[in-house]
């Protein structure tokens, strides 16, 4: 993921579930998106992970015990509720979430949540007959009403054998969360804060019959990491994607297509409905469309005049050229992709100047060069005056130093106004 404008920090407090054995894979994506994690652990959390797996993963040493020399000293309960950006109980224990409502504080973890002015933000993980008992739902309206966020939990089998609400979410759900918070947090303060951007991303389907469909090799990924990228500064980001097994960008607003007019209609009435500052079109929008989709599947013959069907195409809507084109709806900035196989520089700078929008960012996608599906990229941002040759970086670093000279270039034309 693409490094975040500000420093993150999370404070996890793992409680007695069974749900526990998810937290060290939570660790690590946490770790991996940057957010620094402290971790506090019960004596019921205790009995299903320890504190050496919690520590050797995050990295900190990790607090239990409410009078425990080493976290009066260095920390203290009270210093340690407010030394992070965001509380992540999870899992949530129904022990836990009732001492929550009551306003106990008989161990360190309660004693820092009654502690803390800092949002909270729970992911219970229970029996389905401990969750829907009165008493817990009670609970959970208490704490839902002094700005709890809640995760799930969703239906599904439990460790016991019933099955029904009280699973605890997956790790990767709760890291959209976490990650959908820091990122509305950030819209007030980072340097894209207060600016609207619209990305497409993705190849499109166009289909032949109910079967088969013409598309390119497009996976995604680098118009995503740029979604994240942009996000991650402080802007309020919708992507448009065609079909990809992504998942989609937490804290982004996406809308999906399939085909380039459906792609076509999906992002125009998207700029219109909305005034934005940016437009940046990573999509690799197939150029044509069948002429006919056959209703049934087109069956081979059987014998030698067995001679594939003629297939007529007809061009499909240019998507960033007609974004590029002054009207009531243009973006302040039009960023197109350029993804050619041979003599790029020059067909990239052709494309600029074809379709009519203000930075064009080309790549060479040529056999060998892994970048169509692949998790690298090697790119020339050009405008009209410069061509700017990047080194080859992952796909989420280029979208990071595109993103931050994005910033850049609307960071100096306020001044300049």
């Amino acid at each position: 993921m693409a490094a975040p404008a500000v420093p993150r920090s999370v404070l996890l407090i793992v409680s007695g579930s069974i749900a526990a054995f998810k937290v060290p894979e939570l660790i690590r994506l946490l770790k991996a998106d940057g957010i620094q994690v402290r971790c506090v652990l019960t004596q019921g959390g205790s009995q299903f992970v320890t504190p050496l797996t919690l520590q050797a993963l995050s990295g900190q040493p990790v607090h239990t015990d409410l009078f425990s020399l080493t976290t009066e000293q260095e920390m203290g309960h009270i210093a340690l509720s407010r030394s992070a950006d965001l509380l992540l109980v999870c899992p949530a224990s129904a022990n836990l979430l009732a001492r929550m409502a009551g306003g106990l504080a008989d161990d360190l973890a309660s004693t820092v949540l009654l502690a803390t002015d800092t949002p909270v933000m729970v992911a219970p993980g229970m029996n389905v007959r401990m969750w829907d008992h009165p008493a817990t739902q009670a609970n959970i309206k208490t704490l839902k009403e002094r700005g709890v966020t809640f995760l799930g939990p969703v239906s599904g089998e439990m460790a016991c054998g019933e099955y029904g609400p009280g699973r605890m979410v997956e790790p990767a759900d709760v890291l959209d969360a976490v990650l959908g918070f820091f990122r509305q947090q950030v819209r007030q303060t980072g340097p894209l804060a207060g600016k609207a951007c619209l990305v497409t991303a993705g190849p499109t389907h166009e289909p032949l019959d109910p079967v088969r469909y013409l598309a390119n090799r497009s996976s995604g990924k680098q118009g995503y990491a740029l979604a994240e990228a942009l996000a991650d500064l402080g802007a309020e980001v919708t992507l448009i994607s065609g079909p990809t097994g992504l998942r989609p960008p937490a804290g982004v607003t996406v809308s999906f297509s399939e085909t380039a007019c459906e792609m076509q209609d999906l992002t125009l009435d998207t700029a219109r409905s909305k005034a934005f500052d940016l437009a940046i079109c990573t999509a690799a929008v197939a150029d044509w469309r069948p002429a006919y989709v056959q209703d049934q599947k087109i069956k081979k013959k059987v014998g030698k005049d067995d001679v594939p069907p003629p297939l007529a195409l007809l061009p499909n809507p240019d998507i960033l050229a007609e974004l590029s084109a002054p009207s009531s709806f243009r973006p302040q900035l039009v960023v197109g992709f350029a993804a050619e196989t041979e003599t790029v520089e020059a067909h990239a700078r052709a494309k600029l100047a074809r379709k009519g929008c203000d930075w064009i960012v080309a790549n060479h996608v040529g056999a060998g060069s892994g970048v169509m599906g692949g998790s690298e990229n090697q790119v020339i941002l050009m405008t009209q005056d410069t061509a700017e040759h990047w080194p080859r970086l992952s796909k989420e670093d280029v979208a990071r130093r595109l993103a931050i000279t994005l910033a850049d270039w609307f960071s100096k034309r306020h001044k300049s106004l």
